[in-house]
């Protein structure tokens, strides 16, 4: 006779076998996700066309709902967006911001082939434009200061010396600038370019080493480090203190966070992660004020830390470490929002009729929305004037809301099964709900972290490229160095000159305020 097996071994199998079901399907989905974004579309901002038997289509436009039934059947499911065909610059505009040479090639004789008689010059024909390189080059400078010698006090050396009572002969000598920094041969444009090639360039120090070993000086890479230390904690270290206290005082800040690893950190192993924090203004428009801070864990702590006394909004993504920082109104990030649905997307045949596809595209509307408001397009050109701040406001209450009160009521009502990417993408939705509707509140807060995110995205090519740093010392100094060199790129002066500026009158006693980079003077000097 079968022996069959008790109730509560069934019910005990079974849910195994669910438990290895579900654990199967997100996997299942983890590996179609890494497949996507290996082989798959990057950029989220694509619109899925939701077929007729949806219910969402008219929230978007109504008249979808009540167009023609006829033209409605000569379309197809899929929405294609017309190729717009980047202009092509001409010559003029890519060699615009180069030094003019002018070269005149004489003509090969100076009589007339006909007759013979002598010819003159009337003009010039333009032939064609080339661009030439010219190699860097080194240049030891060597600083004396010049020796004066009075020629009336102390005649006979020889013989006054013997006597304390005669004048001894009077020298003058000129006086020397000071050292950039003490006991270094580092000039401020020299330092200035070892840290934006480091810095900007993502140009570790050992490759920096290798190319001025092939223009003739030998110089290590432990020498080239110890000046950058040294010049963030005695130079840089004021303006970054002074761009904080700016920092401070705005409205909005963004905040985000990434890996830095640290080889020598006390009471951590060398392959234990640390964390970059970045923090930048957040009004739209403003100008850009951006820093880096070190920090050896990714507790709130640290963001409450730096943040304190800062009493805005602070917009950033949905980890749960911001909600240390007391006194700030928390928003969130809808491009955040966005990315979970797009990662439940199913395959690219299925998308497009997916409970995925619609929220991937409530936020596109959102977003759409936004771009109005700012009189932008999808790529970030100007397409008509922004709308004043008041006005905003009233056009977000006007429509802004309607569509996020539609997909907060779409996610309260999907049926998201088990441990899915769909189930995971509704979580987070959920979970951001009240901090999604902050940026209702304010016209200047943004609907998205995507500053933030544009902000730390130099580091994180760099950190392709020097994979860690050494020490803590090392850590903040790039903290330095990059919050110093993002914010003066992004106010639009040349890095280069920034910090060469910085570094010329660094010894002149000047307040650090005068060195933010978005200060009038400094364009003048440093574009």
């Amino acid at each position: 006779m079968e022996k069959r097996t008790a109730p509560t071994e069934y019910d005990a199998l079974k849910q195994k076998y669910d438990r290895l079901l579900e654990d199967y399907e997100q996997l299942e989905q983890n590996y179609n996700l890494l497949r996507k974004s290996v082989f798959g579309q990057k950029s989220e901002k694509k619109e899925y066309l939701i077929p007729e038997g949806g219910e969402q289509v008219s929230l978007f436009n109504e008249a979808e709902t009540e167009r023609d039934t006829r033209t409605a059947e000569r379309e197809e499911a899929v929405a294609v967006t017309a190729h717009e065909r980047k202009k092509k610059r001409t010559r003029q505009e890519i060699a615009a911001d180069l030094i003019p040479e002018e070269i005149v090639h004489p003509a090969e004789t100076d009589t007339c082939p006909r007759c013979g008689s002598e010819t003159e010059v009337i003009g010039k024909e333009f032939v064609r434009d080339e661009i030439v390189y010219k190699p860097a080059e080194l240049i030891l400078r060597k600083h004396y200061v010049e020796v004066r010698k009075c020629v009336s006090c102390g005649k006979d050396e020889a013989r006054d010396s013997e006597y304390d009572d005669i004048e001894k002969a009077v020298f003058v000598k000129g006086k020397a600038p000071v050292p950039l920094l003490p006991r270094s041969m580092a000039s401020p444009g020299f330092l200035a370019q070892i840290g934006v090639e480091k810095y900007g360039g993502g140009m570790p120090l050992y490759r920096q080493e290798k190319d001025y070993e092939r223009l003739g000086l030998s110089i290590s890479r432990a020498t080239m480090a110890n000046w950058i230390i040294a010049a963030a904690e005695g130079i840089l270290k004021p303006i970054w203190e002074a761009q904080k206290r700016e920092l401070l005082r705005h409205k909005v800040i963004h905040a985000d966070e990434t890996v830095v690893q640290v080889l020598k950190e006390e009471g951590k192993t060398a392959v234990s992660e640390s964390r970059m924090w970045v923090y930048c203004a957040g009004e739209i428009g403003c100008a850009d004020n951006i820093l880096f801070e070190y920090q050896p864990n990714r507790k709130g702590d640290s963001a409450a830390g730096f943040l304190s006394g800062f009493g805005g909004y602070l917009v950033t993504d949905g980890y749960t470490g911001y909600n240390k920082v007391s006194g700030v109104t928390r928003c969130a990030c809808l491009a955040h929002i966005r990315r979970k649905f797009a990662e439940a997307l199913p395959e690219k045949q299925e998308a497009a009729d997916s409970e995925a596809a619609r929220g991937v595209n409530y936020c596109g509307r959102l977003f759409a929305l936004e771009r109005e408001y700012d009189g932008t397009d999808d790529k970030g050109r100007r397409t008509g004037p922004p709308l004043s701040p008041e006005e905003k406001k009233k056009q977000r209450e006007a429509q802004s809301k309607p569509v996020l009160d539609a997909f907060y009521a779409w996610v309260e009502a999907l049926d998201a099964p088990g441990r899915s990417k769909l189930s995971q993408a509704r979580a987070y939705a959920l979970g951001q709900k009240k901090a999604m509707y902050a940026f209702l509140e304010d016209p200047a807060v943004p609907i998205s972290n995507n500053r933030a995110e544009n902000a730390i995205r130099p580091f994180v090519v760099g950190r392709k490229q020097w994979l860690f740093s050494d020490s803590v010392k090392g850590a903040k100094t790039s903290a330095v160095w990059y919050s110093l060199l993002i914010t003066a790129t992004g106010n639009g002066l040349n890095p280069y000159k920034y910090f060469s500026y910085v570094f010329e009158h660094a010894h002149e006693g000047r307040p650090a305020e005068d060195f933010l980079s978005w200060n009038p003077a400094l364009k003048e000097s440093c574009t």
